[in-house]
């Protein structure tokens, strides 16, 4: 449910899917995230954030690591957030992990007419000829397309599939029970489709920079992600010039406003950033500022001077 920002859709599409991989991720991958250094600093951003929320009327959620330094900043870590069309990152990456005999990349999906949902422009313009699964993978993390998301779900057995997926990584929390687009409901204390920074954060981390993914699909996944073109107002204005940012957002009601990625600093340091947040009103507007404040925050804090 986000917005693209205002760069051609196409154009960007088209290069999100013709990067190699060996140009997608320059900044070098570890075969594995860095072990925290005995004593890794964790830095306390609790009056940072608390401020934020102050001021934007707003519940936050953070975890983010310098995957170098093993330096972590954690804010209501451990609550639960509604994950929204972050979701759609994971289900890509179980597609390239699980499904490369059922659903190659280049397999043709055809869908009918009335499966077109709100924010499903690149779905739409392909309905008469359909999408390969893996032009779904990348109209869904690059353009949040909501149909394209629910393509890949029907890939890896449905919402319950994802949850398998999540439970497969060593995740036991985020869970994934609806399509789109039911999932955005978001309600406070609503269980369903939901995360905590902490476990949708350190899931990212075994997925582009760790081992969970074989070094070719890990590579693709990241390529996905860097071509992503929702994040303009959030991580992609609020890190430092120079950072290279590979991410997914993700957008609902109680102006649930989400981000989660990781970025390579001017020094090829990979930082693990995850912010999610939310309101006590169902209709009340989205802070793209809040997001872009807290990742300012955080760089500064995880990599200074890089």
């Amino acid at each position: 449910m986000t917005s693209a920002d205002p760069m051609p859709r196409r154009r960007l599409f088209r290069t999100g899917l013709a990067l190699t991989a060996a140009a997608a991720v320059a900044p070098a991958l570890a075969s594995a995230p860095a072990s925290a250094a005995p004593g890794a600093e964790t830095v306390d951003l609790g009056r940072e954030f608390g401020d934020l929320e102050r001021r934007y009327g707003a519940r936050l959620g953070v975890y983010a690591r310098n995957a170098r330094t093993g330096r972590t900043a954690a804010y209501r870590a451990g609550e639960p957030f509604a994950m929204c069309s972050t979701f759609k990152a994971f289900a890509a990456a179980a597609v390239l992990r699980d499904h490369a005999g059922c659903a190659p990349l280049d397999k043709v999906i055809h869908y009918p007419a009335r499966d077109i949902l709100d924010n499903s422009q690149y779905s739409d313009d392909h309905l008469a000829t359909g999408m390969t699964v893996g032009e779904a993978c990348a109209a869904a993390i690059q353009y949040s397309d909501n149909t394209a998301g629910n393509l890949l779900l029907r890939q890896i057995g449905g919402p319950q599939g994802l949850t398998r997926f999540f439970r497969s990584l060593g995740d036991r929390v985020s869970r994934l029970d609806r399509w789109e687009t039911d999932l955005n409901t978001a309600v406070p204390g609503d269980p369903r489709d939901t995360s905590t920074p902490r476990a949708l954060g350190e899931s990212f981390e075994r997925l582009t920079l760790g081992r969970a993914l074989a070094r070719a699909d890990r590579e693709q996944l990241v390529t996905w992600l860097k071509g992503n073109t929702t994040s303009g107002q959030r991580f992609g204005a609020g890190l430092p010039a120079g950072w290279v940012l590979a991410d997914k957002t993700g957008t609902g009601s109680y102006a649930t406003a989400n981000d989660i990625g990781v970025a390579w600093t001017t020094r090829q340091t990979p930082v693990l950033l995850t912010v999610l947040s939310t309101k006590d009103a169902e209709d009340a507007p989205v802070d793209n500022e809040l997001i872009r404040r807290a990742a300012e925050v955080l760089a500064a804090a995880l990599a200074p001077g890089e």
